[in-house]
């Protein structure tokens, strides 16, 4: 019934002793796992769910905008993304762009230069100075 090479045979062997069946049990289980268990129908009825909306304007457009929404002020493509949808960014949201840049400038960094390593990052963002001590903890 099943057509299969000898090295897939010998790998069903094997399986069939390991696990203490048969090689049919081994490939009835192998051929039931791979059948969907549920149906897949619900698929097809979310392919072009949104093709018939009236109130987005073009899908592809509205898809854009909202993701556009979620860019943030340090995001690499902020410039980009501030110059295509205006209307969704404020001077707060400059400010703290105009921040962040300035921060990767004292730390030798471009915009879009990606993050620092770990070591570094553990650097930067410490509380302390890695010349003090460090403080005592309170007995409770």
């Amino acid at each position: 019934m099943a057509d299969l090479p000898d090295e897939d045979i010998k790998w069903l062997d094997q399986l069939a002793v390991e696990q203490g069946k048969s090689r049919a049990a081994v490939l009835r289980d192998a051929v039931s796992a791979y059948r969907p268990q549920a149906p897949l129908d619900w698929i097809e009825a979310g392919f072009g769910a949104w093709k018939d909306r009236t109130d987005i304007g073009d899908s592809v457009e509205w898809q854009r905008r909202e993701r556009a929404g979620s860019t943030r002020p340090w995001d690499p493509d902020y410039p980009e993304v501030r110059a295509e949808f205006p209307d969704l960014f404020d001077e707060q949201d400059d400010r703290e762009h105009e921040l962040h840049k300035a921060w990767l400038a004292t730390q030798g960094m471009k915009l879009g230069e990606g993050y620092p390593g770990l070591d570094r990052a553990l650097e930067l963002f410490s509380d302390s100075s890695p010349k003090m001590k460090p403080k005592k903890r309170r007995k409770k």
